[in-house]
């Protein structure tokens, strides 16, 4: 397998049948272990790798269902509103956030799902993944003192 082809559907899970961007947002849940700054730097790490994974594929550059790497960087960031240790509630709060604003795309992450192209494949996750997270440390910040 080509590198950019293992990145962008993140070492096959892209190529699952059914629902292959939650795959991938469950392939990376463990990730809430290990706390807010290692999920924010995977998150990135994702991001940088998902843009030229994206960028070097041509057949990527239409959002197709086997690129997931978008998804593993979204799902990243939302998590790392959590900290090390988080219960499963709290993690599963953050993956429902995520994939809700993935699928629903409200507001701007409409508009960078709109965009096509490179930018717009990873964008849109990206933007999905920093709401989920913002709306995770509202609620964190709500409920616990």
């Amino acid at each position: 397998m080509r590198p950019a082809m293992a990145v962008a559907t993140l070492c096959g899970v892209g190529r699952l049948r059914v629902a292959p961007g939650t795959w991938a947002s469950l392939v990376v849940l463990p990730a809430a272990l290990l706390g807010p700054w290692w999920c924010l730097a995977l998150g990135i790490t994702f991001c940088l790798g998902g843009f030229w994974a994206v960028s070097s594929l041509r057949e990527a550059h239409e959002d197709p269902g086997w690129v997931v790497v978008d998804e593993a960087a979204g799902q990243c960031l939302a998590l790392a509103a959590l900290p090390a240790g988080a219960s499963f509630w709290w993690v599963l709060a953050g993956f429902a956030l995520f994939r809700a604003a993935d699928i629903v795309k409200p507001g701007p992450i409409g508009w960078a799902d709109r965009m096509g192209g490179s930018l717009g494949v990873m964008l849109d996750d990206i933007l999905a993944g920093i709401f989920s997270c913002g709306v995770l440390l509202a609620a964190r910040a709500a409920w616990l003192p």
